[in-house]
């Protein structure tokens, strides 16, 4: 770090946020769109899932090898890089003319963002002071909370005035002032000692996610029995399993296994990405809902996600002091306990039901998500050593990210079955397209009834969740004293 930091750092700081916002948009507008990308690009449930499962994919996959690059080539060289593949894929997602080109382009967008949000993390040293980096840290972190509140209704507001592609680019004019400001003011920072990239591990991992995702897409047109179903299963999983094996003997493997050994941090990263799980499946079906079903537009549709969102908002500026009050362990309990009732509830939804009972349910499923991912998320990274927050930072990001990709995946093919089987053939390609071509009651009740087994599926793990909370999770916020590596791994069914 120079021993005078630039003056004009929180410049740079602030071009950051703006780069954090347009990677926590893409996340949160692209469900608004995907009723009209349904109908323009002619796209189906299973092109629909992909729409929003491959960018989170590539995500959760790039994040822990961006760090690695960064350290090893230069964490401002690779922001730079970064930035302008964001950038290119955002425009060509944009005016992508079919499904398939837009899939493309959104996993090199989600290339885009795995480079970008580790990288930022990095060069907050280099840039601040000791005293300086918690502020630079939390105006980063807030940066990606005003994502959830704020996304939504941008996006409402533009596809009610221009056409879908506007929602990604915004992202171009943010990308040239965080590139220029990068380019400008950003010091340059390497890692001391270059770590080798684990390329087996990472060609492991994305062979494994990659078939494992398509075969759960593919359940909800084919079902389970068939071969393109079975066959990417089967190896996603041989994947998968070569990769522990793999991870176990590379000398700097790219997980590092032994952080699952603490009781904490896994049992932490599993509550977290329980609730990612069914936040994504809840965002993928909500906006389908509210224009197929009852009617609304863009705007409409974005102004009825508002009660999740203010929920959501109050349990996070309340859960910390709800934690130090109850513990951690009460506190996530109490928050997959309201997740759990609200998503029951909402799965009573009939073809009559209005605007203010969904109202009432994703508030009360917003409050309760509010409440247990910080507690979750603090439980899982108070167990790290200063040694290895950074990794272990990165790997729950990344499981967090995964129960998402897998999130829409599954409860997407959930969705398709159900409504698939309630309604003739020509109407199976998706809710938008089977509203024009047969009886509307007939596809409205096929949705709805997909819709309750969503929500059924999503309150049945945060009710799992509960028990995971009350076994798993610490009492008391105290943090642990962390002991030598030999030292430190108990048993993942130790007490925590």
């Amino acid at each position: 770090m120079p021993q005078e930091p630039n003056p004009r750092r929180w410049w740079a700081i602030a071009a950051l946020v703006l780069t954090s916002l347009a990677v926590g948009f893409d996340v949160t507008i692209l469900n608004l769109a995907l009723p009209s990308m349904a109908t323009e690009l002619g796209a189906g449930n299973a092109e629909l899932q992909w729409f929003v499962t491959v960018y989170t994919l590539v995500f959760a996959a790039g994040m822990i090898p961006a760090g690695v690059l960064g350290d090893r080539y230069g964490r401002k060289k690779t922001l730079l890089a970064a930035l302008v593949i964001f950038g290119i894929s955002s425009l060509a997602a944009a005016y992508a003319p079919s499904a398939g080109v837009f899939i493309g382009a959104r996993a090199v967008l989600g290339l885009g963002a795995a480079l970008i949000m580790p990288t930022m993390l990095a060069l907050i040293p280099a840039m601040f002071t000791a005293e300086e980096r918690p502020k630079a840290i939390g105006t980063l972190a807030g940066a990606s909370m005003l994502a959830f509140p704020i996304g939504p209704v941008l996006g409402g507001w533009l596809l009610n005035h221009f056409w879908w592609g506007s929602v990604f680019l915004i992202n171009i004019p943010v990308v040239v002032v965080a590139f220029l400001a990068v380019a400008a003011w950003l010091p340059e920072s390497r890692a001391e000692r270059r770590r080798r990239v684990d390329w087996g591990g990472l060609v492991l991992s994305c062979a494994a996610l990659t078939a494992l995702t398509y075969g759960l897409i593919a359940i909800g047109e084919r079902g389970w029995g068939d071969a393109a179903v079975i066959a990417p299963l089967a190896s996603g999983a041989a994947a998968l399993a070569l990769f522990v094996l793999w991870e176990r003997r590379a000398a700097e493997p790219l997980v590092d296994l032994s952080l699952f050994t603490s009781a904490r941090f896994t049992a932490g990263t599993a509550v977290a990405t329980v609730v990612n799980f069914t936040m994504f499946g809840v965002l993928f079906t909500l906006p389908q809902y509210f224009q197929a079903i009852l009617g609304t537009d863009a705007m409409g549709s974005s102004l009825r996600l508002l009660p999740l969102i203010a929920g959501m908002l109050a349990g996070m500026l309340t859960a910390s002091r709800l934690s130090r009050t109850i513990g951690p362990k009460l506190a996530a309990a109490l928050g997959l306990t309201l997740l759990a009732v609200g998503l029951f509830y909402g799965a009573t939804t009939g073809t009559t039901s209005g605007t203010a009972m969904t109202a009432t349910w994703t508030a009360v499923y917003g409050l309760g998500l509010g409440f247990v991912l910080p507690t979750a998320m603090d439980a899982a990274l108070s167990a790290l050593s200063p040694g290895n927050v950074g990794v272990g930072a990165a790997v729950n990001q990344s499981i967090r990210t995964l129960g998402g990709s897998f999130g829409a995946a599954i409860l997407g093919s959930i969705l398709t079955s159900a409504y698939r089987a309630g309604v003739p053939e020509q109407a199976r390609e998706s809710v938008f397209a089977g509203l024009a071509t047969t009886s509307a009651d007939t596809v409205r009740a096929a949705f709805i009834h997909g819709l309750d087994l969503v929500l059924v599926t999503c309150g049945a793990l945060g009710a799992a969740g509960v028990l995971l909370a009350l076994v798993w999770l610490p009492a008391s916020s105290t943090r642990p004293r962390h002991r030598s590596p030999e030292t430190i791994r108990t048993p993942v069914g130790g007490s925590g």
